[in-house]
């Protein structure tokens, strides 16, 4: 039932040349577009490295298939939004509902760090209202240290230094609300994330709105319903907390002309970045 694993090492400031190397884990085939498609696709087209993780199949998250048949749909739909943002995407296969923070799935997690040779590695916080968002920060808290010892994972030469690891914004407030160390500035790919959203189309336009009982205002029509979508996605508001980190790294007056951002905590295991390198880390921030 649990698929293989990927690996190899890394470089704290790029191994391909200037390259760097960003991996993201998501619980579903769509958490890490919510979370970072924007800042994805602004490093995708400088030319920098991306992959997308769902450490679960997804086969679980709709109202009207489930099992292998939405796995697979979900499958497809990651490797399309994959496309429009010109990345790399991979769904493991275990089950979606039913995630546990065990030993197997940390090797898993431990061997695609290593293998993508990660310099950014980023995840959602281990507090959630969803299981499955939980324990994919713990499985990846887990392997932040892991990933250079050479005796774990043995068959996956261990990263020479640690990455930086980060987690998703989230609105949760216990036991500490989320803290944004870095803001990203999307307005210009912001339509880009939309896309990668859009591509999603068994969760954006079915399952969360039958969730959240508003399925009957999702537009039938393919232009007015992504429209719709990109309306809805707008409600994820800058708060101030994240505003005071924009105008931070942009200056007082382009953070306070940004409407679209992605931010990240810097997680506590892992490199500690100071200011330079966190801007050698995100060369699209304002050097």
């Amino acid at each position: 039932m649990r698929r293989a694993l990927l690996a190899v090492p890394l470089l704290f400031a790029c191994a391909n040349a200037q390259q760097i190397r960003v991996i993201a884990f998501g619980a579903h085939p769509d958490d890490c577009d919510l979370g970072a498609a924007g800042t994805a696709a602004m490093f995708a087209k400088m030319g920098h490295a991306v992959k997308f993780v769902s450490v679960t199949n997804g086969d679980a998250g709709h109202q009207d298939m489930g099992g292998g048949e939405l796995a697979n749909r979900r499958r497809a739909e990651a490797m399309e939004s994959a496309r429009r943002l010109g990345i790399t995407y991979e769904v493991l296969d275990n089950h979606d509902g039913e995630l546990l923070p065990t030993l197997e799935i940390r090797k898993q997690i431990i061997r695609r760090i290593r293998e993508w040779k990660a310099d950014i590695v980023i995840a959602p916080r281990p507090n959630d209202y969803h299981p499955d968002h939980r324990y994919t920060g713990v499985l990846v808290q887990d392997a932040a240290y892991m990933v250079v010892v050479p005796n774990v994972v043995p068959d996956v030469p261990p990263l020479r230094k640690n990455p930086v690891f980060l987690y998703f914004q989230d609105g949760f407030q216990r036991p500490n609300p989320f803290r944004p160390d870095i803001a990203i500035a999307i307005d210009d790919v912001y339509d880009l994330k939309i896309d990668a959203l859009d591509a999603h189309v068994s969760q954006f336009y079915e399952w969360l709105p039958w969730v959240d009982g508003s399925l009957d205002s999702v537009p039938k029509d393919k232009v007015a319903r992504k429209a719709w979508l990109a309306q809805q996605s707008q409600k994820r508001q800058i708060t101030p907390a994240i505003k005071a980190s924009l105008e931070k790294w942009y200056g007082a007056e382009k953070g306070d002309r940004v409407k679209h951002a992605e931010a990240f905590e810097i997680c506590e295991y892992g490199q500690q970045p100071n200011e330079e390198q966190i801007k050698r880390l995100f060369p699209m921030l304002p050097r």
